[in-house]
């Protein structure tokens, strides 16, 4: 059985403390739903709905912005843990790479990897480790028998609903989000680029920082021009604020959680996989601008809202 002392580490971070006593009650009522939510999940639980997949964000959640999960990362040791009792893990990240070899997620989950490796965990328990890319687009699984991540061809995990995009429409929504972040650009005198990706496009600032304002009116102009765009009811997206860039990416979190139940639930005979007996942990639940809000419409309530990053918490305060 799976009990709350096993995932309880992940509350250290759900708040991040305020010398602020006018904060105290929204922290104290944050700390106690995270609570409830762990409880329902492990030690409480029922058959159902007994935790059975924990997804994570990526950046300034399990690492910093734009950086590595290094050896030293102390939130690589409960991933472990929690690969150990059966639990299926997947991180679900905006960071989109299409190379096929794996090797730009294998650089960024470095210290995960090496630390599986070398770990007593059976290549069954390794295996239940995924990486979803690019919010839903690019799926690798870790194989626990040779230790290295490998590409999952499309027709063993895309879904019904994804399998009606068309290239065309998919290459018209980026164009209009392209089109949306020059005009941004000028508009506002940024010293920024647009770079254009298979499956994303975004506003990366010319070595100059960007302001929050700046960040947040290009998500809004960028999210208000494609919601009346036709090709919006044709291909889901999701802008969002990255802290230092802005992204618009085709397809949203609550596709990719979505994919890892049901890519999981395939290989797991017992118990469905479903949003009562799955939880997403990310630091972006605003409703404009974060990209794991998206998460909530697929889950409903199973979240946890990191605002002290899990790779600064952990160790840092025990619970």
């Amino acid at each position: 059985m799976l009990y709350r002392s096993d995932v309880s580490w992940l509350l250290v971070s759900t708040v991040h403390l305020q010398p602020f006593p006018s904060r105290s009650n929204e922290l104290d009522i944050r700390r106690l739903f995270a609570t409830a939510q762990l409880l329902a999940l492990t030690t409480h639980s029922s058959h159902s709905t007994r935790l059975q997949l924990i997804t994570f964000d990526g950046d300034v959640t399990l690492y910093p912005d734009g950086s590595t999960l290094l050896p030293n990362n102390p939130v690589i040791h409960h991933l472990v843990e929690l690969l150990s009792r059966g639990l299926h893990i997947g991180i679900v990240t905006a960071a989109g790479y299409p190379d096929r070899s794996g090797k730009d997620y294998a650089r960024r989950l470095i210290g995960l990897i090496d630390s599986l490796r070398h770990s007593s965990l059976s290549p069954h328990l390794k295996s239940n480790l995924a990486i979803l890319g690019g919010e839903c687009n690019y799926l690798f699984k870790y194989n626990g028998h040779n230790d290295r991540l490998e590409w999952v061809d499309e027709k063993e995990w895309k879904l019904s609903e994804m399998q009606l995009w068309k290239e065309h429409d998919i290459q018209t929504l980026l164009d209009v989000a392209e089109d949306s972040l020059k005009q941004c650009i000028h508009s506002l005198g940024l010293k920024a680029t647009v770079i254009r990706k298979p499956r994303a496009v975004g506003m990366v600032s010319d070595n100059s920082k960007l302001t929050r304002e700046c960040l947040e009116e290009a998500v809004l102009a960028s999210q208000r021009t494609l919601s009346h765009h036709p090709v919006a009811q044709e291909i889901p997206f999701c802008c969002f604020n990255g802290g230092s860039d802005v992204w618009v990416d085709v397809g949203d979190k609550s596709l990719g959680v979505n994919v890892l139940q049901t890519y999981f639930h395939q290989a797991k005979d017992k118990c469905q996989i479903w949003g009562g007996n799955t939880l997403h942990v990310g630091d972006q639940f605003m409703s404009l601008g974060g990209n794991d809000f998206k998460a909530v419409w697929i889950l409903g309530r199973w979240v946890l809202i990191v605002e002290k990053s899990l790779y600064n918490g952990v160790g840092c305060e025990s619970w």
